[in-house]
C-alpha cells in the first residue's frame, strides 16, 4: 500500500483562507511566516526549473541538539559541490507543523523540509523522481510504503532512525553479580525481569525496571509479544487480542508488584512522562527508553551505564521511530531539491550525521555494515544491532496517521486494568475496537 492523499485538504483550505485574510498583514510587515523579515516572498515553482532558475534552496529544519552543526557541515559540502545557496532554518519542533502549514497556505512553502510525519503534508509533497534510481531499494523496507505515491514514485525519504531499547546501570549489576547481555547476545523478558530483581534486591533500589510511559515505548513490548497495533499503510488494524492481552497483563504484574514504578504511570495519565531521573538517582537498574538518551546520559550520569539489545518474547528487536525529508511542490527549484535530498541521504552523508551526532541510519547498506561511532560507539552498535532484528511491520504500526490518537487511549485502557476496573482481556479487546475505528476513519 501508499500514501493516500487528500487527508489534509480541508485544513489546507481553512489555512488559505486565513492566508488571504492576513496578506496585507503580511505584506506591510515584509516577511512570510517563518523567514526573516528581510526574505523576499517567493512565488510557488513549477516541478522541473527553468535554465535559469536560481541555485538557491531553504530548508526548514528542527534540531535533536548535536545534529544541527553536522547538518550545516553537510550544507556546505553539497553548496560547494553543486554551485548552491541552502538557507537552513532552524525552527521549534512545537512549532513545525504550525509554521509549515501556514508557509503552505500562503504560497511561500519551503523547498526542503525535515519533518516528524507525511500526513499533514501529502497534498504538497514534491515528486522526487528525478533521483528515483538514487533513491529505491536503499532505505528500510518497511518505510516505502510511506515514502511513495500511488504510482510508485518518491515522495519522501526516511532520513533518520530512533530505535527504542533498555539501557543497564553497570555498576548496580556488577555490585550485585548479576549478568546482562552485550551486543549480540539475547535475553528473553523473563530473563529481563529476573535479573532486574535481583539488582532490586541486592542493591535495594526501588524498582527493577522503568519504561518511558508512551504508546510508542510500550509498542516495543507488544511488537516482542508479536503484535502492532497497524499495519500496510498504517491504517491496517493489526491489533492481536490474544497476544495484546499478554503483554498488557506481563506490564501490569510488574507495575503491581512494584518491579516497575506504577505512580509513575498513573500519575501520567495520558501524558508522556520519562522517568530518566529515576534511572540517574540509580533507583532502578534497567530503563526503557531509546538511542536518543545516549548523548544525555553520557553528560549526566555519574555511574556506568550501558545500552543492552532488546528482550525477546515470541520476537526480537525494538520499536523503531524517526524522521522524514520531504521537498515541496511550491518550492522554486525542485530538481535541486531533490539533487539535496538524495545527497543528505548519501551513505556518506548519512554516516556523518551518525558519527557527529549519534544518529542511527536508515540506509540498508549502513545497517548491515555497520557505523563505527566516535561516542559510546558501543552502545550505538548495540541499538544499530537491533535495527537489523525489528520487525517489517513496527514501521506501518509508527508511521500511522493515527497511532497518536490511537495509543492515548491504549494508555488509558492498560491504567484502567492497573486500577482494577478492567482484566487485561478486556482492555485488549476494548483496543482492538479503537485500533479498528481509528483505521476506518
Amino acid at each position: 500500500m501508499v500514501p493516500r492523499r487528500g487527508r489534509t485538504v480541508t485544513k489546507r483550505r481553512t489555512l488559505q483562507l486565513a492566508a488571504f485574510l492576513t496578506a496585507g498583514a503580511l505584506a506591510l510587515a515584509g516577511c512570510a511566516p517563518g523567514q526573516p523579515a528581510t526574505t523576499t516572498e517567493p512565488a510557488p515553482g513549477p516541478q522541473s526549473a527553468a535554465p535559469d532558475a536560481p541555485r538557491e534552496l531553504t530548508y526548514v529544519y528542527f534540531t535533536d541538539g548535536p545534529d544541527e552543526q553536522a547538518t550545516r557541515d553537510l550544507i556546505a559540502q553539497f553548496e560547494q559541490a553543486n554551485d548552491a545557496k541552502v538557507t537552513l532554518e532552524v525552527v521549534p519542533y512545537a512549532n513545525l507543523e504550525q509554521t509549515l502549514q501556514a508557509r503552505l497556505a500562503g504560497n511561500n512553502a519551503p523547498d526542503v523540509a525535515r519533518v516528524a510525519g507525511l500526513g499533514p503534508w501529502l497534498e504538497d509533497l514534491a515528486d522526487l523522481s528525478a533521483v528515483k534510481d538514487e533513491l529505491d531499494g536503499q532505505f528500510i523496507a518497511g518505510s516505502d510504503a510511506f515514502t511513495h505515491d500511488a504510482s510508485g514514485n518518491p515522495i519522501a525519504v526516511f532520513s533518520d532512525l530512533t530505535m527504542n531499547g533498555p539501557l543497564v546501570n553497570v555498576d548496580l549489576f556488577e555490585k550485585a553479580g548479576v549478568s546482562y547481555p552485550k551486543l549480540g547476545e539475547k535475553w528473553t523478558w523473563d530473563e529481563m525481569v529476573a535479573a532486574a530483581k535481583q539488582v532490586k534486591e541486592s542493591q535495594g533500589t526501588e524498582y527493577g525496571i522503568a519504561i518511558d510511559i508512551s504508546a510508542h515505548r510500550l509498542s516495543t513490548m507488544f511488537s516482542q509479544y508479536g503484535t502492532t497495533l497497524f499495519a500496510g499503510d498504517g491504517m491496517e488494524p493489526n491489533w492481536d487480542v490474544a497476544k495484546g492481552a499478554t503483554a498488557i497483563e506481563q506490564f501490569v504484574t510488574l507495575n503491581n508488584d512494584e518491579v516497575m514504578p506504577k505512580d509513575v504511570f498513573l500519575q501520567a495519565g495520558s501524558k508522556y512522562a520519562a522517568p530518566a531521573d529515576v534511572f540517574l538517582a540509580q533507583q532502578v537498574p534497567v530503563y526503557i527508553s531509546g538511542n536518543w538518551q545516549v548523548a544525555s546520559l553520557s553528560s549526566k550520569a555519574n555511574f556506568t551505564w550501558a545500552a543492552a539489545p532488546n528482550p525477546c518474547a515470541e520476537r526480537c528487536g525494538g520499536f523503531p521511530g524517526g524522521k522524514f525529508m520531504v521537498g515541496f511542490e511550491q518550492g522554486k527549484n525542485v530538481p535541486l531539491a531533490s539533487e539535496f535530498i538524495a545527497f543528505m541521504n548519501s551513505a556518506e552523508a548519512q554516516t556523518h550525521m551518525a558519527v557527529e551526532a549519534n544518529f542511527l541510519p536508515t540506509r540498508n547498506d549502513l545497517i548491515e555494515q555497520g557505523i563505527e561511532y566516535t561516542n559510546r560507539g558501543d552502545d550505538m552498535k548495540v541499538f544499530l544491532a537491533d535495527v537489523a532484528l525489528t520487525p517489517d511491520d513496527t514501521y506501518p504500526a509508527n508511521f500511522s496517521p493515527v497511532f497518536g490518537a490511537t495509543g492515548r487511549e491504549v494508555i488509558a485502557e492498560i491504567g484502567q486494568v492497573m486500577q482494577g476496573g478492567k482484566t487485561a482481556q478486556e482492555a485488549s479487546e476494548a483496543i482492538r475496537t479503537v485500533v479498528e475505528t481509528n483505521a476506518a476513519g
